[in-house]
């Protein structure tokens, strides 16, 4: 068994903390940029992409701070792997960033950088922000 490493990115972004949260925690916000549909039951969020589907378990939510969610995968080892968006503000500046925490293994590690880093792009075109 190989064990997944955490990683963290962190993207500046030229967005409020309150719009922002809303493309992280709602499936309306979702799927404009993570997923090409995304439905919800309660906590359980189900995000589609073409011919594939994958579930996550919302673990925590803080208006306008953070969203984690839990992958909903058949292997028990996977329990211990989630992904979270973290929005800071600096207090002086007031300049906001996105933090992404996930996991890949440690051959795909740079990988799966790239592909946060090709999502998030896409969340700063749906925005309309650089």
């Amino acid at each position: 068994m190989s064990s997944k490493k955490s990683f963290t990115v962190e993207y500046d972004f030229q967005a409020s903390p309150q719009l922002l949260f809303q493309y992280l925690s709602t499936p309306s916000g979702l799927s404009e940029w993570f997923a090409d549909n995304v439905n919800s039951r309660g906590e359980l969020f189900t995000f589609i992409w073409d011919d594939s589907e994958e579930s996550a378990l919302l673990l925590q939510k803080k208006n306008n701070d953070k969203v984690k969610f839990q992958w909903q995968n058949e292997e028990d080892e996977e329990e211990d792997y989630y992904f979270e968006f973290r929005i800071q503000v600096d207090e002086i500046t007031k300049d906001v960033s996105l933090i992404v925490t996930d996991f890949a293994e440690e051959d795909e590690l740079e990988e799966s950088k790239m592909l946060w880093d090709n999502l998030i792009s896409d969340l700063k075109q749906v925005l309309g922000v650089s």
